[in-house]
């Protein structure tokens, strides 16, 4: 298990939609191994696969106090989001430096492929619903900013340029 290099912004990765996962095999549990060791060291609240490289519909999320309760997911869904919203800071390890708070769905109930290879269907709520967003926006391809409007967007990328 290693914690690996997050590709950075504008790597046109990061605009590409990831493949779906046929199935879980020892690769992918490396690769979710990797993720949750990238995920640990930021540290942040979830990885998908595209954000080092791997362009597969991969995520872990773990918004727990006590960490150690992640949750490894392949091609995850949602098929429902709550209509109460919640905002959070969100940030990227891909665009360091800089954040935005995002409104989104205070909940959802998402369908993944679990790690044991099986079909599930989990509700998540709070920041873990946040998260989940998160990944599941950049398994499509999209940065969180992409919720923001034009000028707050092209400002928070003129002031990551900055920093970096």
């Amino acid at each position: 298990m290693t914690a690996r290099t997050c590709i950075p912004w504008p790597d046109k990765r990061l605009r590409t939609p990831a493949a779906p996962v046929e199935a879980i095999t020892d690769e992918i549990r490396a690769i979710w191994n990797d993720m949750i060791d990238t995920m640990e060291a930021m540290p942040g609240v979830g990885l998908a696969a595209p954000q080092i490289g791997v362009m597969l519909r991969l995520a872990v999320v773990d918004a727990s106090e006590e960490r150690g309760k992640a949750i490894r997911m392949a091609n995850p869904e949602i098929l429902h989001a709550s209509v109460k919203m919640n905002s959070h800071d969100e940030a990227s390890p891909n665009l360091p430096g800089v954040w935005a708070k995002i409104e989104r769905p205070r909940g959802v109930t998402v369908r993944f492929l679990n790690a044991a290879g099986e079909m599930q269907e989990q509700d998540f709520v709070g920041l873990w619903a946040t998260s989940v967003q998160h990944q599941v926006d950049h398994l499509n391809g999209r940065m969180y900013f992409d919720h923001l409007g034009k000028v707050k967007r092209d400002m928070l990328i003129r002031r990551s340029k900055k920093r970096g």
